[in-house]
């Protein structure tokens, strides 16, 4: 079975998010980051090169796959920036957060401005939460 690419590291947050070019875009993620952390109470990590994930849980498929993956986090892209909130996309908040895409399960967002930073509070909230009791949490 192959490795995965995706696993939490030691990499720095901060150095990360730095490369973003575009500056309104960097100034979000980090306001993202702050927020994700003060709704978990947990510290940022990366997770591959590209992901800024909070908390981690160990999965097991009933095909015998298994892996770690962070319980929530976000990835800034070319395009947008993609917040893995699992959960979220069928959640009614979500018709109160503004200007999105949901896809494939993650909710796309251009820039904070166009969506309520207090609705992405409560849905990070309600994902985070929903992530811990569905799945084992690592201490």
């Amino acid at each position: 079975m192959a490795e995965l690419k995706t696993k939490e590291n030691n990499a720095s947050v901060d150095d990360f998010l730095n490369t973003v070019e575009d500056e309104q875009k960097r100034k979000d993620c980090f306001a993202i980051a702050k927020l994700m952390k003060q709704v978990t109470k947990l510290d940022p990590k990366m997770w591959g090169g590209a992901i800024v994930g909070f908390g981690s849980y160990h999965y097991v498929y009933e095909s015998g796959h298994e892996g770690d993956a962070c319980l929530i986090g976000f990835s800034p892209r070319k395009t947008s920036i993609v917040l893995y909130l699992p959960g979220a996309v069928k959640n009614e908040l979500l018709t109160q957060l503004g200007k999105y895409k949901a896809k494939g399960g993650c909710i796309h967002v251009n820039k904070l401005s166009g969506i309520d930073t207090d609705v992405l509070k409560k849905l990070t909230d309600t994902s985070f939460k929903y992530m811990k009791e569905k799945w084992k949490v690592k201490k």
